[in-house]
C-alpha cells in the first residue's frame, strides 16, 4: 500500500492488445492516478500492448509461459519479474492465466483485476455470449481484489451497460470496454492515493466499508 504523497509503481499484466493499460497510463498521464506504470508484462509475446508500453516508454517485458514445464515455475517467475519494479499494485489488464495460490497470496490486498460482467454474475469467459444467451438487459464490468476463487474476489466498483435487442457479441464488448475504461482508472487512482485496501477479505474505501463495491 502506498502513502498519500508517494507515487505508487504500477506493474500492469496484459496479454492483448492492451486498451485497459492504454485507459490507465493515459489517467497516470493526466494526473488523475497518483503514480506511474512503471513496468508491463506479457505472456503472449506478440501482444501489442507491449507496443504500447515501449510508445510511452514503459519497460515492456515478454515472459513467455510456454518457456516454462509448469504454472508454478511460471509464476514463480512472474512474481520475481514483478519485484525488480518494486511494484505496489499489480493490474491484470486481460491477462488471459488463471494464477497458482502462492502468486495470488505472494501479491495480496495490491493484486487486482478487471472482468467483463457484473460479478458474482458470469465468472469465467464468454460474458458477452452468455449475456446475450440469457436475453439479459443489463450488462457490465467490475474491478475486484484478486484471491484464490476464479472472479471471486471482493468488488472494488462496478459499473453497467443496457444490452438491446439489436446488440452483437461485438457490440456489446465494445460497450463494456468504454465502462472499463473508467473504472479501472478510477480504482487504481483510489489506490495510488492510500484511500482503498483490501482488510479481511473486505474492501474499505477512505476506512469505510464497502460491500458489494461502489457504482459508477
Amino acid at each position: 500500500m502506498t502513502k498519500t504523497g508517494i507515487s505508487c509503481r504500477i506493474v500492469v499484466l496484459i496479454s492483448g492488445s492492451g486498451t485497459n493499460l492504454q485507459a490507465i497510463i493515459d489517467a497516470c498521464g493526466s494526473g488523475q492516478i497518483a503514480g506511474n506504470v512503471v513496468g508491463v508484462i506479457s505472456n503472449e509475446p506478440s501482444a501489442y500492448g507491449l507496443t504500447r508500453a515501449l510508445r510511452a516508454n514503459i519497460v515492456a517485458v515478454n515472459l513467455n509461459h510456454r518457456d516454462y514445464e509448469s504454472r508454478t515455475l511460471y509464476d514463480q517467475a512472474l512474481g520475481d519479474a514483478i519485484d525488480t519494479f518494486s511494484a505496489d499494485l499489480v493490474v491484470l489488464a486481460g491477462f488471459m492465466r488463471i494464477l497458482s495460490a502462492d502468486f495470488v497470496k505472494k501479491f495480496e490486498g495490491r493484486l487486482i483485476n478487471i472482468h467483463p460482467s457484473l460479478l458474482p454474475d458470469y465468472r469465467g469467459l464468454d460474458t458477452h455470449r452468455r449475456v446475450l444467451a440469457d436475453r439479459k438487459s443489463v450488462h457490465g464490468a467490475t474491478v475486484h481484489f484478486v484471491t484464490e476463487g476464479l472472479d471471486e474476489g471482493p468488488v472494488i466498483i462496478q459499473a453497467q451497460t443496457s444490452v438491446d435487442r439489436t446488440d452483437t457479441e461485438m457490440t456489446l464488448a465494445d460497450k463494456v470496454h468504454a465502462i472499463e475504461h473508467q473504472i479501472y482508472p478510477q480504482a487504481i487512482a483510489w489506490f495510488a492515493a492510500g484511500r482503498l485496501r483490501l482488510e479481511d477479505h473486505h474492501v474499505t474505501l477512505d476506512g469505510n466499508l464497502i460491500s458489494g463495491g461502489q457504482t459508477l
